[in-house]
């Protein structure tokens, strides 16, 4: 059974699709929203979101059904190894992948990921540290880098 439902979240209104009892999209929503068929595992989902974002919850541990390339899929499955408050460089991902030359297709992989927040694409910035691209916006991917205190908020003096 096919389900959808969204989440009201810090970081904008979520849209999540499931089918066969596994998360299949969690990703911000673009377009209206529709009538949603809530199922088990998007129940189970948004709980895990509610204490990710409200109670300290560091792993996910719904069933996800990552639908894409098998280079995507590779890119997808190594961002799940990147721990709570960390960050890696797009070239340390594309080393993890086996291959330092993919790097951009590490980043377009990155940026088709389906399965936002949950699969940690907001956790990959570039190697010299700057925080580049992120399909929900710069301002979500910082707002989740400082909330698992990646990187500390900047506090303006003027």
């Amino acid at each position: 059974m096919k389900g959808i439902a969204y989440y009201s979240s810090p970081v904008g209104e979520l849209q999540i699709e499931s089918e066969h009892e596994k998360i299949t999209v969690l990703g911000f929503l673009r377009d209206e929203k529709r009538e949603e068929i809530r199922t088990a595992i998007i129940d189970q989902c948004i709980a895990e979101l509610e204490e990710y974002f409200y109670l300290g919850r560091k792993f996910f541990s719904f069933e996800m059904d990552l639908i894409g390339t098998e280079f995507q899929v590779k890119v997808w499955n190594e961002l799940l190894n990147i721990p709570y408050g960390k960050t890696i460089s797009y070239e340390a991902l594309a080393i993890r992948v086996g291959d330092i030359k993919s790097i951009r297709a590490v980043g377009l992989a990155n940026g088709q990921n389906p399965v936002a927040i949950v699969v940690p694409c907001h956790r990959v910035i570039g190697k010299n540290g700057d925080l580049v691209g992120y399909g929900g916006g710069m301002d979500k991917k910082i707002w989740l880098l400082q909330h698992e205190g990646a990187i500390q908020e900047q506090l303006s003096l003027f």
